[in-house]
């Protein structure tokens, strides 16, 4: 695998330094200050590469900008509405200036509204750690009584619906804002962030936005962009939908591995790929991770490796972001899957033998509390995970080099 690192540029408060001196290879980053659905510019690319490739000294750092996470699709094209044709076409000359400048993997999603969704930030672990946590009945609390959704009610059980009104009586205001907060976080250092009205406004816009016609738009994505990515050398991998399951009345289409199935196959081609996301897909209980790997390995395109524990066997429930090597995911054994697909690609002379992973999200340790960087994205928290997942990686693979 190869080892990279996801960095939110300039602001980021994980350093370049921090990255080198972690063990990381590549760097995944984005423009999270272009306006979605407007072109990447090649002078803005420059720009990024540039920054990631000194340290805070001036010296060479080494590193290069090998994955895009995320070029965004905008909500116009997952809805088809406004200027969505012009979004496309910005989105493939976007592709296209990345591809000149030397990128070749790019992440996206087809998430409605919400790039992630959480209840918590800094989830206090009985170490004195904090994680993010998806709790199902503060969500509940949230989307009946503070964003009092229309027929939001109906969606949750019973038994959450009368819990989630018993606390959010005993919310303060400070709580209830801050849980709003949480769960309109947006996107991950992007220039979004979402009020509440926002939210309401975005999903009115999906009223007739259904299921099927959620998987259509994201064909007729496909059908557009993949064509081109294969003509160029682009491979393009959509992340899993997070968490897998539906909230606010949306669609989802990305949260199994029949939905990753049936997209591979809408365009079948190369360029059609995936980030399997092990946190993400590990929130359901029905998702099996290494199978996934193995059966859609050759399409793979770019790795997340995080750990949840799930509250449940519920296929929607409550979870929380686990070590790397914790949670209910068995990593060893998709490592070991990891490795298998890599062999039999340098098998076959694959370009893309040895596929690009970073360590997902991590819990905020040592000193990481206080720094105030990045929700999910702590320095040290991460490099205990890369480390972590480095040793198994060179346990099961040890002997089997030349």
């Amino acid at each position: 695998m190869r080892h990279t690192w996801r960095w939110f540029g300039p602001k980021d408060r994980v350093s370049i330094d921090d990255m080198l001196q972690a063990g990381v290879q590549g760097v995944v980053t984005a423009l999270h200050h272009v306006p979605t659905g407007t072109v990447w510019p090649p002078e803005e690319i420059a720009r990024r590469q540039a920054e990631l490739a000194v340290m805070t000294d001036g010296a060479p750092s080494g590193l290069k900008w090998e994955v895009v996470e995320s070029l965004p699709v905008s909500e116009a094209i997952k809805t088809q509405t406004g200027d969505w044709r012009a979004h496309v076409a910005n989105w493939i000359t976007s592709m296209r200036h990345l591809k000149e400048a030397g990128i070749e993997v790019i992440c996206y999603n087809f998430m409605p509204v919400l790039d992630w969704t959480r209840t918590d930030l800094a989830w206090r672990r009985p170490n004195g750690a904090r994680c993010m946590r998806f709790d199902f009945t503060d969500f509940a609390a949230f989307d009946i009584h503070i964003l009092q959704r229309k027929g939001a009610a109906e969606d949750f059980p019973e038994e959450v619906r009368e819990e989630a009104a018993r606390r959010f009586a005993r919310m303060d205001e400070a709580r209830r804002e801050e849980l709003a907060g949480n769960v309109v976080f947006g996107l991950p250092g992007a220039a979004e962030h979402f009020t509440l009205q926002d939210v309401r406004a975005l999903l009115d816009s999906y009223a007739p936005v259904t299921d099927a016609v959620l998987r259509r738009h994201f064909h007729d994505f496909l059908e557009q962009v993949v064509p081109v990515a294969q003509e160029i050398g682009v491979r393009l991998c959509c992340h899993p939908d997070d968490p897998p399951f539906g909230l606010l009345g949306l669609p989802r289409v990305m949260s199994t591995e029949a939905d990753y199935a049936e997209r591979m196959a809408a365009v079948d081609l190369p360029a059609n790929g995936i980030t399997l996301c092990s946190g993400s897909l590990g929130a359901r209980p029905d998702n099996d991770l290494p199978g996934m790997m193995a059966r859609l390995g050759d399409r793979v395109h770019f790795l997340h490796l995080r750990n949840v524990r799930r509250d449940t066997d519920a296929i929607r429930g409550s979870f929380f972001e686990d070590e790397h090597l914790g949670g209910q995911t068995d990593m060893v054994a998709l490592v070991a899957a990891v490795l298998r697909e890599e062999a039999k690609r340098r098998a076959a002379g694959r370009a893309d033998a040895v596929i690009p992973m970073r360590p997902d999200h991590g819990q905020d340790i040592l000193d990481d509390i206080g720094r105030g960087g990045q929700p999910g994205y702590p320095a040290i928290g991460r490099l205990k995970g890369l480390a972590e997942l480095r040793g198994v990686e060179l346990a099961l693979s040890h002997g089997a080099r030349p």
